[in-house]
């Protein structure tokens, strides 16, 4: 497969960047409606917060799909594409962009008036999918895009290994709240944590891109050191 140019290596480096920005701001100015809201207080706070409610879900569907490209471009940066934690990573990206999907489905169905309980099964819904992510969909990210990192020298190994930490600490997550009727906010305010990773791993691929050769990226990470491993 032709290993991505130094151009689209920085490109796709950048929507990691935008798209965990974007995912912050969504939640900067949609912090969502009070604990335990009546369907009354569900349906004022809809319309006072409805541009910021619809907006912020336009951040959340589009900041996902972003980081995931990048996700998939560290794939190829790796060459992985061929190695069960290449394919593991596809899953994954898949997987984190349907519950986010789903997620957003919630927050514009808050939106509509009709039937009167739309508002508060939408919530219901937002609640019980917001336990997937846990559960699933970011240990599925964050398991195969560490084990990625670690069998090449596209980034740094400590990223790797802090993505497995990220894997073992929202598995964990999903676990030991499974059994409350909503994800206690302090999960998910350390969930956030994880933007610093994205973050961090986006800006040195652009560094390291940058002085990668203007030809691009000739042997798939040949400036960052790749080494072939014969790993998962």
């Amino acid at each position: 497969m032709r290993m991505l140019t130094r151009r689209a290596t920085v490109w796709a480096a950048v929507s990691g960047l935008v798209g965990t920005c974007m995912i912050g701001i969504s939640f900067l100015i949609n912090p969502g409606p009070p604990a335990r809201a009546s369907a009354a207080q569900l349906t004022a706070y809809g319309q006072q917060h409805h541009d910021a409610i619809l907006w912020g879900a336009w951040l959340q569907a589009v900041g996902p799909a972003l980081i995931a490209v990048f996700a998939l471009a560290i794939v190829v940066l790796a060459r992985a594409t061929a190695r069960l934690a290449g394919w593991m990573t596809l899953l994954g990206a898949a997987t984190l962009m349907a519950v986010s999907l789903i997620e957003i489905t919630g927050y514009i169905g808050t939106q509509q008036t009709s039937p009167a309980t739309m508002g508060l099964t939408s919530l219901a819904l937002i609640y019980s999918v917001q336990h997937l992510y846990f559960i699933v969909a970011a240990p599925a990210v964050w398991l195969p895009l560490g084990l990625v990192i670690l069998g090449s020298g596209v980034l740094p190994r400590i990223l790797g290994y802090l993505a497995l930490v990220l894997f073992a600490v929202f598995a964990l997550a999903g676990v030991f709240t499974l059994l409350d009727s909503t994800v206690p906010s302090v999960v998910q305010i350390f969930g956030s944590v994880q933007a610093l990773w994205w973050l961090a791993a986006a800006g040195t691929l652009i560094i390291r891109a940058r002085q990668a050769p203007s030809a691009g990226l000739a042997s798939g990470a040949a400036a960052a050191g790749y080494r072939p491993a014969g790993r998962l």
